[in-house]
Parts: structure tokens; C-alpha cells; sequence
């Protein structure tokens, strides 16, 4: 581990600052003729080179070529992120795009995925958003009839939340019987999960004590089947923006993308690390090999949980980049899109 911010000299904080920043800009190393031109510290190249060889064996820079200049290590950028970094807060612009783009009527689903998109754009970043694992927790339902065949199921939740699934019908169905299903379901299974409601059904059933006719309770466990189905093929992951990892400036690093995108196929191992950013209240940021996910590629990953009511965290938003990211515009970024949906979702 490299010296702390503020065992290093002005002189040092000072290189090494231009060195970063200089760095994440360009994707490049940067020699001692830049920094002599960028940093106004009136030194010459020489008295930076003996200072960026101090900051070498420290182990905050690195050379990756005899002749180049120097690039921050892992432990350097973590040493920026957590010490040195000034964020840019979102502009206005950003700020209504991210609203925009969020608050559009629809499913919740729909606004998360919009929310990984918005968040790719405007980072040149993958975006990611882990959806909230939970079951809706019935309030009211009803049976629209559609035609003879099918009914449309309305479940709204108890957070006031209105979903729709489209049920096919057996032959035969009496309109009475849609009626009398859903006013089972209203009045019976209200305060359930999904889960709870169907096996709460069962248990009725086989007590004697469902006073439903077998048309009506054929409706119900259609109703509720249809949701519990559906969910267990909703993604867990939502990401976003994959093409922006494959940028001009990728073309000589072509085996770290291709490894980052193999990464991004095993959404599970990348939903594993997202939880880890639910325990916190803050943005946080995993940089390379700090995650054994993440040691090959080199990537980087900023995250932050978002909440429902009651300040209950149900979910993260991010983004995945290379290391080299810049981390002052997009961590605040993400701390907005974070905040935005848990507006969103209070």
C-alpha cells in the first residue's frame, strides 16, 4: 500500500495529481515535458522525473515501457478516488436527462432499465442496475375480460404499484366466475406475497375451507401463477451500453475488453459484487483487481444503492468501465441516479 495524501509533499501531491488527471483524460502515460507544461510548478523535466520516480516506488505510478511516461497504479487511483479527487457535480443538462429519461409512466422495470441506459450515455460507460428482488405484496385484483379466450389480471400492489399480465381463460368461463375469483383474491389474500397467496390457496383447499367453485379457483391459480412465472424470468441485471467499452481508444487493449464483455456475460457473479454495494449508504467504487472479478481486465466498477419507502434499499445503480474512467464527473453521476430513483420509487 502507497503513503497516505498527506505524508507526500506539495511537490508530490502535486505531480501526481497532473499524472491522474492527465492520464484519465488521455488514456495515455504522461511524461515530464507534459507535466512541466500542465502543473505551473516552474520545475524543470528533470526535478519531476526524480519526483515521479519516488512516486514509482511508492507504488502510485508505474512505466509501462522503459522510454514512456507514467500511469497510475491501482493503488494510486485508489489513493485519488479517496483523497484527492474534486467531483464534478452533474450539470444541468444531465440532471434533466437523467430525471427525464426515469420519470416516464410505465413499470417500474422500464424506468430501471432506463436509468442503466441514461447513465451508459452520458458516461461512456456500460450501465448496470440490479432490480429489487422482491415479490408485489397484493392489495387488490380484478379479471378484465378481453374476449372468450383471454382476461386481462390487474394486481395492485400495496405500495400502489399497478401490473398487468394477460390470462388465457378455460373454455366456457362465466363472467361471474372472473368476478367472483378476484374478489376472492381482494379480500382473502390481501397482505400476500405471490408466494404467500398461492400457498395460503393451497392450504385453504385442502382444509375445505376455500369457498370457491372450481371455475373461480381454476381463476385464481391462473391469476397468481401468471405473476410468480413471470418473475422468475425478469433479469436480475439489467446492463446496458456494452458498445461503448469498444471505443478508438480500446484498439491496442482489445484482450481487456474482450475479457470485461466475457465479465459481463456472467451476470451473476456481477450481481454478487453489486449486493456487497447494498450494505452501504454511500457511493462506492471498486477499482481492478481489488474485486478478483475484475483482475484481469482491469476494470473498474462505481455503484450506488437506491431505496423505496422507509429508506429501504432495494436495489444499485452503476456503471462499468476501464479503470481509467473518469471518476469525478461519473461518481456524482450515479449518486444522482441513485437518488433519482429512490424519488422515484418513495
Amino acid at each position: 500500500m502507497g503513503p497516505a495524501v498527506p505524508e507526500l509533499s506539495d511537490r508530490a501531491r502535486a505531480i501526481f495529481r497532473v499524472v491522474v488527471e492527465s492520464y484519465l483524460r488521455s488514456g495515455t502515460p504522461v511524461g515530464s515535458r507534459t507535466i512541466s507544461q500542465l502543473s505551473g510548478l516552474n520545475l524543470s523535466p528533470a526535478s519531476i522525473r526524480n519526483v515521479m520516480q519516488d512516486l514509482e516506488e511508492a507504488g502510485l505510478l508505474a512505466a509501462p515501457h522503459i522510454s514512456a511516461g507514467r500511469m497510475p497504479t491501482e493503488t494510486g487511483l485508489r489513493l485519488f478516488v479517496d483523497g484527492m479527487m474534486q467531483a464534478d457535480e452533474p450539470n444541468e443538462q444531465e440532471r434533466a436527462a437523467i430525471e427525464r429519461q426515469i420519470g416516464q409512466t410505465g413499470p417500474i422495470e422500464d424506468a430501471l432499465a432506463a436509468a442503466s441506459a441514461v447513465l451508459s450515455g452520458l458516461s461512456a460507460c456500460a450501465g448496470l442496475v440490479l432490480v429489487p428482488k422482491q415479490e408485489p405484496i397484493l392489495r387488490q385484483f380484478a379479471f378484465v375480460p378481453l374476449s372468450r379466450e383471454q382476461a386481462l389480471a390487474v394486481l395492485v400492489g400495496a405500495d400502489g404499484t399497478v401490473e398487468n399480465r394477460v390470462v388465457a381463460l378455460p373454455p366456457g368461463t362465466d363472467p361471474s366466475a372472473l368476478i367472483e375469483a378476484a374478489n376472492y383474491i381482494s379480500s382473502e389474500l390481501a397482505g400476500c406475497t405471490l408466494s404467500q397467496a398461492q400457498a395460503r390457496l393451497t392450504a385453504e383447499i385442502g382444509l375445505g375451507r376455500a369457498q370457491l367453485d372450481r371455475a373461480s379457483h381454476d381463476l385464481v391459480q391462473r391469476g397468481l401463477a401468471v405473476w410468480s412465472t413471470d418473475g422468475a424470468d425478469r433479469p436480475v441485471l439489467i446492463v446496458r451500453g456494452q458498445a461503448n467499452l469498444i471505443d478508438q481508444s480500446a484498439a491496442d487493449d482489445l484482450e481487456r475488453i474482450r475479457l470485461l464483455l466475457d465479465e459481463l456475460e456472467g451476470k451473476e457473479e456481477i450481481s454478487r459484487l453489486l449486493e456487497g454495494a447494498r450494505a452501504g449508504s454511500a457511493t462506492k467504487i471498486f477499482i481492478g483487481s481489488e474485486n478478483k472479478l475484475f483482475a484481469l481486465s482491469g476494470s473498474s466498477i462505481i455503484a450506488a444503492p437506491y431505496r423505496a419507502r422507509e429508506g429501504r434499499v432495494v436495489g444499485v445503480v452503476g456503471v462499468i468501465g476501464p479503470t481509467r474512467l473518469n471518476y469525478a464527473r461519473v461518481v456524482p453521476m450515479v449518486d444522482f441516479t441513485a437518488h433519482a430513483l429512490s424519488r422515484l420509487m418513495a
